[in-house]
């Protein structure tokens, strides 16, 4: 459950705004906010099948989404390539290291691990 739980919440970063609004709304109150299905329907004002039906409707369209585009698979495996690349400069030699392209192409690939970290 809690991987299905994620694996949505990652869609949802990539995906998220080719959602309506409503169906937007809820999967963030849901996923992100811990949001009953009964208090996401009282701030709709729609009932809790709504909602129940909205939530299910938005996954299938993220998965939907990620099937086509497969955005989501190609920055995880671009990550991992990165980290890959990252873990191979550091068993170089200290000498190679700290030649001044080793070192940038190391702050560089710093630069972009980190930031995915927060994304």
């Amino acid at each position: 459950m809690l991987e299905k739980v994620l694996r949505i919440i990652i869609l949802f970063d990539f995906y998220g705004t080719l959602l309506t609004d409503k169906q937007r709304l809820s999967l963030e109150m849901h996923y992100l906010n811990d949001f009953s299905l009964g208090e996401i329907a009282s701030e709709l004002d729609v009932s809790r099948q709504a909602v129940h039906d909205i939530l299910k409707r938005a996954e299938q369209i993220l998965f939907d989404y990620e099937d086509k585009l497969k955005f989501v698979e190609r920055y995880q495996r671009e990550q991992q390539t990165m980290q890959h690349i990252y873990e191979l400069i550091e068993k170089l030699p200290t000498t190679l290291q700290q030649l001044p392209e080793i070192e940038l192409a190391v702050k560089e690939l710093s630069g972009l691990l980190d930031y995915s970290k927060e994304v």
